[in-house]
């Protein structure tokens, strides 16, 4: 366990949840970043690094206060001080075949635990998990789990930022701008609300999560193919997803002689900068998100009672790629699988122009997705 560099003050040890937290699955924001060695021939010192991790994961979690104590019911977080799960791990692989050809069921292992664990008793569990994974190549592989009920894609990339810059330049360096915002719940202020997990979150089918990569030449193409609507890249790239999967939804065998379900798509839209008249500094803490959807509805809407409903998030934009703990920007940064249907993870790729889809479907909707003649016009799958 990591514990902050200095206590928290006792004026501040009582954090609440804003109304958005209070709404957010008691699941965990799963990251791992990779990072090449500094050559083939010397690896750097392993206690080094992991010396510097320790000591700067400590002052990050002074920084961000709330993140090394213990969530308290739904109603916010005790910052006790109790601090962060830090584990490292001897990865028994090589990096490069990490990159090259990504396991999804390995990926998972270079987290410090699986990110939709649910417990009885969340007031025990840790808010930070982090995972130091080191390969022989001199690699690095950081695996981070932040409790989703206090952070979303925005508030792990703040961390991890800040995180980093610490380690390259100590507290008192860049890292004072990177200092969290912790006044959400005066915009969003809580309610006396109990969570309850809506039925269906996590799927009892037989899910596969697959990544299909989009680079900027047939980002520019499918952009292209609206026309004058000019979509940007992130509504093209969902536009075409929620096509391509409707069409694989619609070739299951209980639908051949049914009518179809109706589809939506439900996307989350970091609302921290869209907030008036003062916009929120992207290093808010807590989940700025609001749920935009919109259906697609059979003609004859009598016709179908079913909903499917297509879940998107895009991290594209968040500066995952420029979290450099001191051995360069990271060369593949990624998410794991979560068992959680009709789920859509959108991140941005390390040249900055391409977008990655972590895409979850039914295994028996996936086979028919990623053979789908549109779709693979633009995606490489898993390259």
């Amino acid at each position: 366990t990591i514990k902050p560099s200095s206590p928290t003050p006792p004026h501040v040890r009582n954090f609440n949840f804003c109304l958005l937290d209070q709404l957010a699955p008691p699941f965990y924001v799963p990251v791992v970043l990779f990072y090449l060695g500094p050559d083939q021939k010397a690896a750097p010192d392993s206690a080094l690094v992991s010396g510097n991790l320790k000591t700067s994961l400590a002052q990050a979690l002074s920084l961000f206060y709330p993140l090394g104590g213990r969530v308290k019911g739904n109603a916010g977080i005790n910052c006790n001080d109790e601090g962060a799960l830090y584990m490292e791990a001897k990865a028994r692989v090589e990096l490069s075949k990490v990159l090259s050809n990504p396991d999804m069921d390995q990926l998972q292992q270079f987290l410090p635990f699986f990110p939709c664990r649910v417990s009885t008793n969340i007031d025990e569990q840790v808010i930070v998990g982090v995972q130091a994974n080191f390969f022989d190549c001199g690699g690095m592989g950081i695996g981070i789990c932040i409790s989703h009920k206090i952070a979303d894609g925005a508030s792990v990339s703040a961390f991890l930022n800040a995180w980093s810059e610490i380690a390259n330049n100590g507290v008192d360096g860049e890292a004072s701008l990177i200092t969290p915002f912790l006044k959400a719940s005066e915009l969003f202020q809580p309610k006396d609300i109990s969570y309850q997990m809506p039925s269906g979150v996590i799927s009892r089918e037989k899910l596969s999560t697959k990544r299909f990569c989009f680079n900027g030449e047939s980002l520019a193409r499918l952009r292209a193919g609206f026309g004058d609507a000019n979509p940007t890249r992130v509504e093209a790239v969902t536009a075409l997803i929620w096509k391509s999967a409707v069409a694989a939804a619609r070739k299951r065998p209980e639908w051949k002689e049914k009518y179809p379900p109706s589809s939506a798509v439900m996307h989350a839209v970091n609302i921290r900068s869209r907030i008036r008249p003062q916009p929120l500094p992207e290093t808010t803490l807590g989940n700025l998100v609001q749920a935009v959807v919109a259906p697609l509805m059979e003609p004859n809407k009598d016709r179908t009672i079913a909903i499917e409903l297509y879940r998107f998030s895009s991290w594209a934009r968040f500066p995952f790629y420029e979290v450099d703990f001191g051995w360069g920007r990271p060369a593949w940064v990624c998410t794991t699988s979560v068992p959680i249907k009709n789920l859509v993870i959108l991140m941005g790729t390390r040249c900055g122009d391409g977008i990655e889809a972590w895409i979850t479907l039914a295994e028996h909707d996936m086979i028919e997705f990623e053979h789908n003649d549109e779709l693979l016009q633009f995606v490489s799958p898993n390259p």
